[in-house]
């Protein structure tokens, strides 16, 4: 897990080397600077002169200030190394989500993507900040204090090799208690950030439902559970100061009661006023040295699963990926489905298609009709290749959608979505989705196609408006066809409007499909509606039922054949009478 991450260090190795460096010259002074004191202390006990003592003054001066250079040096380049980590590692993240089929991101929630971008890289960029200062720092400084300890305390040093043990069985079984705690922690935080983001999305229809206390109760429900989980693990972690406190002052009794007693009965022969000082200085570096190193392994502990779910992140690989000499260019807008059977997942038992066969001619206009759950979605994203299919091919120019360049294919298939998003920023920023480098005249006649520009002059700052994070502030008939327009700027061979004049009316909506034949009468068309009137003068009409073509023709030939569409366009007309 460790070797995965560390990959995202890159270019902070320098700063990161250097940490530890400054640290363990910031140790060998702090580890110097007790003996230097025991001497003076000695000294002075001797009846030393004034000058001596000068000396001793200079010396333990000049050593604490580079003592503290050391540490400043040592602390901004740990700063520079963890803050370079963690926004690597982000970024990493990012990036390697962007590149996920929608199989790929079908296995996380966005709830807990979010998690792992912020509070998981949080939790691996304190642990290594630790890690590259604090983990250095204790380890040293405790081998330090313990030989300076044997060398100045001679037998009472032995008061160390008792204690250690003690404390590191303590710290084992805080850490194998704790561990299993932080696990389920991360499974509670993204199911309250599931809420929160539930909630903040859908925030009209909670009001409109005035479900407000529901979702009180289920978020206070959520961060319930959290508070529970993360309690019962600070109390465990909780034992580590006690531990350690005990450990520090039944060190300190020791070793005064037994120096003290030395002292006095060998007149300072076999052990001195300067020794003790320097023991009593070295048994505190000690403990406090092993309590940094549990604090330490407290946040690794943490830092752990976090990492385990960064990493699952960085190591998933997308399902969809480009094969070797892929093609680059798409010949036209032609479409074939050959025996193709699709589910959403290798483990998923349920085909969402079964044994699709159709051809669409380049230009050809095809309307998809079916009820909810009849799989008019998934069989039009099968051609831009946003899932693969689970048996048999679809083509497009001729070609297995599997050989193409994944961009190339996309950036000739448009789709425009019912619920499409609209990104924060100005509509022109917003249209320039479609292409980056469109003229001003350009955007205008794109959007005059998608009947968007009265409701966009209409604006104050017009095509300067500002569009807030998802378009909450136009309607969804106004989002619908800015869409449009932005998808038409893009001029695909392939368009494909899924639902996406369901929240304009039926005029708006025929003049939208008039131009749509006017404006790109070589694109191929495909456009899935519940309206009859979306679709009755397309070329051809597929209606679709729990995965299977069930007829196919234009509008005429349906109302002729096929019952099914009749009913639907009597109920929609109000004219089942002309046809009984």
């Amino acid at each position: 897990m460790w070797k995965t991450l560390i990959k995202s260090l890159r270019e902070y190795k320098k700063p990161s080397i250097l940490a530890p460096t400054f640290v363990s010259l910031e140790v060998v002074i702090e580890c110097i600077i007790p003996f230097i004191i025991a001497r003076l202390v000695n000294q002075i006990s001797a009846g030393c002169e004034l000058k001596l003592i000068l000396q001793y003054g200079l010396l333990l001066l000049v050593m604490a200030s580079f003592s503290l250079m050391f540490g400043w040096l040592a602390g901004s380049a740990c700063a520079t190394a963890a803050s370079g980590f963690a926004r690597n590692l982000r970024k990493d993240m990012f990036y390697s989500i962007q590149s996920f089929s929608f199989e790929n991101i079908d296995r996380f929630s966005s709830s807990s993507l979010v998690t792992r971008l912020t509070t998981d890289v949080t939790n691996v960029q304190n642990a290594y900040m630790m890690i590259i200062r604090t983990a250095i720092r204790s380890p040293l400084m405790l081998i330090f204090s313990i030989v300076m300890a044997f060398i100045m305390g001679g037998r009472l040093a032995f008061i160390f090799v008792v204690m250690i043990p003690i404390l590191a069985v303590g710290l084992f079984l805080i850490i194998r208690k704790a561990f299993p705690i932080f696990k389920r922690v991360f499974r509670k935080y993204d199911a309250l950030n599931n809420s929160v983001q539930e909630n903040i999305q859908g925030i009209r229809v909670v009001k409109s439902f005035v479900r407000e206390d529901f979702e009180k109760q289920k978020f206070e429900k959520a961060a319930e559970d959290l508070r529970h989980e993360f309690t019962k693990a600070e109390k465990i972690l909780a034992l580590n100061s006690p531990i350690m406190q005990f450990c520090l002052y039944v060190n300190m009794v020791f070793i005064l009661t037994f120096g003290a007693y030395t002292i006095v009965t060998t007149n300072g022969l076999d052990f001195n006023v300067g020794q003790l000082s320097s023991l009593m200085v070295y048994s505190f570096l000690t403990l406090m040295s092993l309590m940094m190193l549990s604090m330490v392994f407290v946040l690794i502990t943490i830092a752990d699963e976090s990492g385990r779910r960064i990493v699952e992140v960085l190591q998933e690989e997308s399902t969809l990926t480009n094969p070797e000499n892929a093609v680059m260019e798409v010949k036209d807008g032609s479409i074939d489905f050959s025996e193709v059977s699709f589910r959403y997942s290798e483990k998923a038992k349920l085909m969402v298609l079964r044994d699709v066969n159709l051809h669409i001619a380049s230009g050809e206009t095809i309307g998809i009709l079916g009820g909810t759950g009849a799989s008019k979605t998934s069989f039009v994203q099968l051609i831009p290749r946003l899932y693969d299919v689970a048996e048999g091919s679809v083509k497009v120019g001729g070609i297995d959608v599997r050989e193409y360049d994944l961009d190339s294919l996309r950036n000739q298939v448009s789709m425009v979505l019912q619920n499409n998003i609209l990104f924060s920023g100005t509509i022109k920023e917003n249209l320039r989705w479609g292409d980056p480098y469109a003229s001003d005249e350009q955007l205008l006649e794109a959007c005059k196609l998608a009947q968007a520009d009265d409701f966009i002059m209409s604006f104050p700052k017009g095509y300067d408006t500002y569009i807030e994070q998802g378009g909450t502030n136009v309607s969804g008939g106004q989002k619908q066809r800015l869409c449009i327009a932005r998808t038409l700027l893009k001029k695909p061979k392939i368009l494909i409007l899924d639902d996406s004049t369901s929240a304009v009316d039926t005029k708006t909506d025929a003049n939208i499909r008039k131009a749509l034949r006017e404006y790109i009468p070589e694109t191929t068309k495909i456009i899935i509606a519940q309206r009859v009137a979306s679709v009755e003068d397309a070329d051809r009409i597929i209606l679709l039922d729990k995965g299977k073509i069930v007829a196919v023709g234009n509008h005429e030939e349906l109302l002729k054949s096929n019952e099914i569409y009749r009913e639907v366009y009597d109920s929609q007309n109000k004219a089942g009478e002309q046809h009984e």
